[in-house]
C-alpha cells in the first residue's frame, strides 16, 4: 500500500499520472478492463432483448463501445511506454508487447473499417456483403488475440513483480492472479460460444435487402419478384379456368336448345 498523503499530494498537483506506481498500474488495469470490454460490441447483436431495437441504433452502440475500448487500449499503451522510458526499460522486447501492439493496430483498423463501410451509408451494398465475413472473422480473431495478450501480460507482471517470495513459490498474489487468468479464459470461451450459436443470431428485419457478394440479385428483390410472378401466374390460371367454364356453359346451353327443337 502507498501512503495516503502521497496520493493526495499528487492529486492536488495533477501529477497522479507521473507517479511510477500509478503509471505502471494503469497499464494492466486499464488494458485488462478495456480489452475485455471488447466482448460487449461482439455480443451486442446477440442479446435477445436488443432484437426489438432498430439496426441503426445497434450499429451506433456497437461503434460506440468499440471506440471506448480503443481509447482505453491507447491510454494503456501510452502509460506503459512512458513508464518504460522513465525507468530506462527497453520497449517491445517481449512476446506480450508484440502481440499486444499487433492487437491494438488491428483493432483500430477494424474500427475504421466498420465505421466507414458499415455505419456510414456511403459504401455500396455489394462492398458491405463482400467485407461482412471478413469483418466478423477479424473481430473474433482480435478478441482471441486480446485474451492471449492479457494472459501473457498477467504472467509477465507476476514474474517481474514477485521477488520475495518469488512467483515460483506460489504466493497468495500468484494464486489470485492465476485464478483471474482462468476466469478470463472461461469468459472468452463463453463469448465464443454465444457468438457461434445460430439461435443467438439477430433475426433479419422485414423488408431488408441483402446483396449477394457474387453479384447475384438481392435476396429481398428476388423474393418480391418471386411473389409478384407467383401472383401473376395465379391470376392467369384463374382467368383461364373461368374462361373454360364459360365455354362449357355455352356449349351445354346450345345442346339443350337443340334437343328441345
Amino acid at each position: 500500500m502507498f501512503p495516503l498523503w502521497e496520493v493526495e499530494e499528487a492529486a492536488a498537483s495533477v501529477q497522479l499520472w507521473r507517479l511510477p506506481w500509478c503509471e505502471i498500474g494503469i497499464h494492466p488495469g486499464v488494458n485488462t478492463t478495456g480489452r475485455l470490454s471488447r466482448s460487449l460490441p461482439i455480443i451486442v447483436y446477440r442479446l435477445p432483448w436488443t432484437w426489438k431495437c432498430s439496426k441503426l441504433l445497434m450499429k451506433s452502440i456497437h461503434a460506440g463501445l468499440n471506440t471506448v475500448a480503443a481509447i482505453l487500449a491507447i491510454i494503456s499503451l501510452v502509460a506503459v511506454f512512458d513508464f518504460h522510458n522513465a525507468k530506462k526499460i527497453p520497449n517491445m522486447y517481449s512476446l506480450h508487447s508484440w502481440v499486444g501492439l499487433t492487437a491494438v493496430i488491428l483493432y483500430i483498423l477494424q474500427l475504421l473499417l466498420g465505421f466507414f463501410v458499415f455505419l456510414l451509408p456511403w459504401a455500396p451494398l455489394s462492398l458491405r456483403a463482400l467485407l461482412m465475413p471478413i469483418h466478423v472473422y477479424s473481430g473474433l480473431f482480435i478478441f482471441g488475440t486480446v485474451i492471449a495478450t492479457v494472459l501473457m501480460g498477467l504472467t509477465e507482471k507476476l514474474i517481474f513483480a514477485l521477488k520475495n517470495p518469488s512467483y515460483s513459490s506460489l504466493p497468495p498474489e500468484g494464486i489470485f492472479t492465476n485464478t483471474l487468468g482462468l476466469l478470463i479464459l472461461v469468459f472468452g470461451a463463453l463469448i465464443f460460444w454465444i457468438v457461434t450459436r445460430p439461435q443467438w443470431k439477430r433475426p433479419k428485419e422485414p423488408n431488408s435487402v441483402l446483396l449477394q457478394p457474387n453479384g447475384g440479385a438481392p435476396e429481398g428483390v428476388e423474393s418480391s419478384m418471386a411473389m409478384n410472378f407467383g401472383n401473376v401466374d395465379k391470376s392467369d390460371s384463374e382467368l383461364n379456368s373461368e374462361a373454360a367454364a364459360r365455354k362449357r356453359n355455352i356449349t351445354l346451353d346450345e345442346a339443350g336448345q337443340r334437343s328441345t327443337m
